[in-house]
């Protein structure tokens, strides 16, 4: 991908699942990689897969204390950073009736504020700099209805339309857009899916298959890469057609 070589790339819940693979994917394209995360040993688990990665920050998104501090640091080892890649998330499979106000707190912390504290952070680097590309988590969640997933669902539903508002304010210095995968196979999906219940959604997508991290992190490549430079305000659907059979009211 064009213009990808140097730029200062932070990836939020970067030392697991897609985050993972998404920062492998950037120091292939020559980028300077900076994962953030809260779990200590995961992040140095990766920083030995990885070992060309610049640093790693542990962070709690959900603490505007917490976000603010691991700027600092980011703006001491890298002077800034030219890309964001706001990817931390939770997920917790219950039925709405079920949801407690903790539990309801908490998804919402994470998915919601943590993007729009991390986002709000970088963005202030951003515009003091020479612009640059950022990246929400969003989700084919937020587009249309899931069982068992209320909390996420309204979570990612807002993450989309807060992408949607930043571009409109923060450009043309910085473009903004938000990525909505489908049924991405990670360590968290695993979890919650057992194999029986992976191989009867994937049988009713047109691509037959579920999705793996590696197809996001492309398409984190390209949308902040200068193939890219005049798309912004935008929401991308990877989802093997999921969507367009409307499968995902299915329960």
């Amino acid at each position: 991908m064009k213009g990808l070589t140097d730029k200062r790339v932070l990836i939020t819940g970067g030392a697991g699942g897609i985050g993972t693979t998404t920062a492998a994917r950037f120091l292939e394209e020559g980028a300077r990689v900076i994962i953030m995360d809260r779990d200590q040993d995961a992040c140095q688990r990766i920083e030995q897969k990885l070992p060309a990665l610049e640093k790693s920050i542990i962070c709690d998104v959900s603490s505007p204390d917490s976000v603010k501090q691991a700027f600092n640091q980011l703006q001491m080892q890298l002077g800034g950073v030219d890309v964001l890649i706001n990817n931390a998330g939770i997920s917790i499979r219950h039925r709405f009736i079920d949801i407690t106000p903790e539990e309801w707190k908490r998804v919402i912390d994470i998915n919601l504020n943590g993007v729009f504290y991390v986002a709000q952070q970088a963005a202030l680097q951003m515009l003091e700099g020479e612009g640059g590309v950022i990246i929400n988590m969003g989700s084919t969640n937020g587009l249309a209805g899931y069982h068992y997933y209320g909390d996420y669902n309204a979570s990612k539903s807002g993450v989309i339309e807060l992408s949607r508002t930043m571009a409109l304010e923060l450009g043309p210095t910085i473009r903004v857009n938000a990525v909505c995968p489908g049924f991405i196979l990670t360590p968290m999906q695993e979890v919650e899916y057992t194999p029986e219940m992976q191989r009867a959604f994937y049988e009713k997508l047109p691509l037959k298959r579920l999705g793996s991290p590696d197809d996001v992190a492309s398409l984190f490549a390209f949308l902040t890469s200068d193939e890219a430079s005049w798309i912004t305000g935008q929401y991308f659907v990877i989802d093997g057609g999921e969507l367009a059979g409307g499968l995902a009211s299915q329960p």
